[in-house]
């Protein structure tokens, strides 16, 4: 059994597979105003001054991202939610995990 000092080591794998699989929910609620275009989200970036949809994408079947305008990229769910967020790695793991109905571990 843990101890109380010790951090639960958080399972990235399986919090992105289980984000994967209702990533249209997120989405939808992370990034108000996008729309599906094919396998990709599509939307303005709430991190800068975005006018309009096009360069910030989202890969519907693996998480990958991008902003193609300012070159912020990243390859799964818990990366774009500490992207946008601005929060460590941990806090969005821990984030999305709750969002998805998974343990963090």
């Amino acid at each position: 059994m843990p101890q109380p000092h010790q951090r639960q080591r958080l399972d990235f794998q399986r919090i992105n597979a289980a984000a994967l699989v209702v990533l249209p929910v997120l989405l939808a609620r992370w990034l108000p105003g996008g729309h599906r275009e094919g396998h990709e989200f599509v939307a303005r970036n709430p991190r800068r001054a975005d006018r309009s949809p096009g360069s910030f994408k989202v890969n519907l079947r693996t998480g990958q991202w991008a902003d193609f305008a300012t070159g912020d990229a990243g390859g799964d769910v818990v990366s774009l939610a500490a992207y946008l967020f601005k929060m460590t790695q941990a806090e969005a793991a821990r984030r999305v995990a709750d969002a998805v109905g998974v343990d963090h571990g």
